[in-house]
């Protein structure tokens, strides 16, 4: 199948590419930087000529709520029409586990909007949500600093390694449409503090990390199980012991 995957020279979209490419398939990176660009629509139309699927797993380059609802919204809208032109059949996008259980962050109500325009767009469509990457502790610790302190709440976490994701983003995209939406994560569930405060140890970053219920997170005061899967989901291969120990970092 020709298979495009927009975001495709990203952290995912990079190694999605390389699976189905490993499959047999033509896997083709659409972004900017390849001349494919989804808020303009420049390079839209000939990069799914003959598409079969579309993976969307591009993210927007600003997470200030006005703007990310405007980038998942706009591109999404873009996407969609050129498949209906294209005759594309399935529509594969990368959300994020406890989207819809966290209306406060602007954020994750852009992934929402994402996804329902996915729901209603005509195609037929598979939703993979995954939890937060191993790769993004110190994105995260960094935006939880303030004057100095980490400040995180202490709650449910079950971060995934993101070959892991791009793996089960891969399957979907070789699979049928499934029409639903089913979550991905690692095998472990530890605590968000502690989680990064394994990552800055073993960056060798001394910055002291608090448990703080109160501490935001994309915006959203979080509970107990706000951003891990509340039933089944799929288990990645990468524990939190392998990451802990380097294997992921």
């Amino acid at each position: 199948m020709k298979i495009v995957v927009v975001g495709g020279t990203g952290l995912i979209g990079k190694q999605v590419v390389a699976h189905l490419t490993d499959a047999g398939h033509e896997a083709v990176a659409a972004a900017p930087s390849t001349g494919v660009d989804t808020l303009t629509g420049q390079g839209v139309d000939e990069a799914l000529a003959g598409a079969d699927v579309v993976v969307d797993v591009s993210n927007s380059p600003s997470f200030a709520p006005d703007d990310v609802l405007r980038f998942f919204t706009t591109s999404t809208r873009t996407l969609l029409d050129a498949e209906a032109r294209a005759g594309v059949r399935h529509h594969v996008v990368l959300s994020i586990v406890g989207a819809d259980r966290n209306p406060d962050s602007g954020y994750l109500r852009a992934k929402v909007a994402q996804e329902e325009m996915v729901h209603a767009g005509g195609v037929g469509w598979t939703v993979v949500r995954a939890t937060q990457f191993f790769e993004f502790g110190p994105r995260i610790a960094d935006g939880a600093t303030v004057d100095g302190v980490v400040r995180i709440p202490p709650v449910a976490f079950q971060p995934v390694a993101s070959a892991d994701v791009a793996r089960f983003v891969a399957e979907a995209a070789a699979g049928d449409p499934r029409g639903e939406s089913y979550d991905v994560a690692g095998p472990d569930r530890v605590r968000f503090d502690e989680f990064v405060r394994a990552v800055l140890a073993g960056a060798g970053d001394d910055r002291e990390v608090v448990a703080d219920p109160a501490a935001p997170y994309f915006g959203a005061v979080l509970v107990e199980d706000s951003i891990v899967p509340q039933g089944d989901a799929r288990v990645g291969a990468v524990s939190f012991a392998d990451f802990a120990a380097g294997a992921a970092v």
